[in-house]
């Protein structure tokens, strides 16, 4: 019975290893399709709405842009946009910047990692 077991997680983890790095990297497409929810308050350049502008905001740090009126607690939350943090962050905004301004949140996984690829596109 053990050898079964052993044999069957091993299996699970081939099939985890081949479908995970999917996953991770998102389809822009799609990731623009989502993004659409997103615009009501947020652009695809640096041109802010009632959130700042997102265009090259993978690799930048969180409150950095000038034209913008960020939240105290995004000013000095000494975040930097890449993909872990911004997953984190769409995921549960207020779990990440106790007193941010954004409130809606992106529940689905596969949103965001397609939303993050879109948003990693804008910035090549």
């Amino acid at each position: 019975m053990p050898k079964i077991l052993t044999y069957v997680a091993a299996c699970g983890l081939v099939l985890l290893s081949t479908v995970a790095p999917g996953l991770a990297e998102g389809d822009v497409a799609l990731g623009q399709k989502a993004f659409q929810r997103c615009s009501a308050c947020h652009t695809t350049t640096d041109q802010g709405k009632a959130g700042p502008g997102l265009g090259g905001v993978v690799g930048r740090p969180a409150g950095s842009v000038e034209a913008f009126r960020y939240s105290a607690a995004m000013k000095s939350s000494g975040l930097v946009w890449d993909e872990a943090t911004l997953d984190r962050f769409l995921a549960a905004p207020q779990n990440v910047v106790a007193k941010t301004t954004m409130t809606v949140s992106v529940t689905k996984p596969e949103d965001r990692q397609n939303i993050i690829a879109y948003l990693k596109s804008l910035s090549q």
